[in-house]
């Protein structure tokens, strides 16, 4: 684990390698953002707070890309898909 900084809030960042790609995830203190390795049906199941980037292959990737599907707890936070994902971190702070 990391810690990931975008702007001046901080975040715990985890990246795990898996055969030649990655699971990546930057976890806030009311959510996370993920990259889809993980998917929302698990999320809402948990009521856990959760958006979804694809086609990501580090945290800076992860930042700049377009937020793709978002759980309900996420979108009640005012996370929504099109948003970047340092967009959704700073909500999900």
């Amino acid at each position: 684990m990391e810690k990931l900084k975008v702007e001046n809030l901080e975040f715990d960042a985890l990246k795990i390698d898996m055969y030649g790609s990655a699971l990546m995830i930057i976890k806030g203190s009311k959510g996370f953002l993920a990259c889809g390795y993980i998917n929302v049906e698990t999320a809402e199941k948990l009521s856990h707070a959760c958006a979804i980037v694809r086609g990501v292959k580090n945290f800076g990737d992860m930042m700049a890309a377009k937020v793709c599907a978002v759980s309900a707890s996420a979108r009640a936070l005012g996370v929504e898909e099109g948003i970047s994902g340092a967009e959704a971190l700073k909500i999900l702070h």
